[in-house]
């Protein structure tokens, strides 16, 4: 069985109709450790030692957070530079999170047309995670989709639900290697694995 580290971003939470509902219960699914950023570091100090540890005691990393201008919230960003330090997370001696998987949960205001070449964002979702991408290559990590959820300004609740079990599958397909990494790839969203 594969552990699964969530690091959850969202600087109002409090007025998210959609990302609180895709967390309940993630606590409860055996494997995956359920980490909110915000609520751990408040005044963003965070503790590189203990994020590290975390790293190391997982498998699959889960950035999961709202799609805010193209990008992860602050604290994912000021996460990267503190936690992804050379010599242990790339570089020649960085090593720490070699062959662990990597994919973003995120949502979105945006319909999925509106990402692609042409449409009103003009680049894909894959496109625009490219620094992401890169970054977790350079940590000699494995890039997989994203699971993206679309148009959250009009989605109604019982969508939500649906893409919350779908999360929730998703995870406990991955924890327990229920497909292989070459199938990951070739996804342009992790959603589409259960139309499979």
């Amino acid at each position: 069985m594969k552990t699964i580290l969530i690091l959850f971003a969202h600087p109002a939470l409090q007025k998210s109709r959609i990302n609180k509902v895709l967390i309940e219960g993630l606590t409860k699914i055996e494997g995956v450790t359920f980490r909110d950023l915000y609520q751990t570091y408040p005044e963003l100090d965070i503790d590189v030692g203990i994020e590290q540890q975390l790293l190391i005691d997982h498998d699959i990393i889960v950035f999961h957070h709202p799609f805010f201008w193209y990008s992860t919230p602050p604290i994912l960003k000021e996460w990267q530079d503190l936690v992804l330090e050379h010599g242990w997370a790339y570089g020649s001696q960085g090593v720490a999170l070699q062959d662990k998987l990597f994919f973003n949960v995120m949502t979105t205001g945006g319909r999925q047309e509106a990402y692609r070449s042409g449409g009103h964002n003009n680049f894909s979702i894959r496109q625009l995670l490219a620094p992401i991408e890169q970054t977790i290559n350079l940590c000699k990590m494995h890039f997989i989709a994203p699971f993206v959820i679309h148009g959250t300004h009009s989605i109604q609740p019982d969508q939500v639900s649906t893409h919350r079990q779908a999360y929730h599958q998703i995870l406990q397909m991955l924890r327990d290697e229920k497909v292989d990494l070459d199938r990951l790839r070739s996804l342009e969203y992790l959603n589409d694995l259960l139309a499979d």
